[in-house]
């Protein structure tokens, strides 16, 4: 083997590992994503469900709007839906 192929070989290497890693990155956040929104849709399911049983007339609507809200800014995003809900209603 000589020079020429033998860096070629390494970069090729080097550039599979990068490959590999940023593909391990991305399924994590979109795992991560995903979580955020299984766990904020349970959440405003039972938050509407309290918050009927105490007769109030607060409700978010589980949307596909809402459950993006929620997956990226997560329970900051969940506070500030219902902090709007409760805005409105005043």
């Amino acid at each position: 083997m000589n020079k020429e192929m033998g860096i070629a070989a390494i970069l090729a290497i080097c550039i599979v590992v990068l490959c590999i890693g940023m593909m391990k990155q991305k399924a994590e956040v979109l795992l991560n994503f995903a979580v955020r929104v299984v766990v904020g849709a349970a959440a405003v399911y039972f938050t509407n469900d309290v918050l009927a049983a105490q007769g109030s007339g607060i409700a978010l609507g589980i949307n596909p709007a809402s459950l993006l809200t929620i997956g990226v800014l997560g329970a900051g995003g969940y506070g500030l839906l219902y902090g709007i809900m409760i805005y409105q209603s005043f």
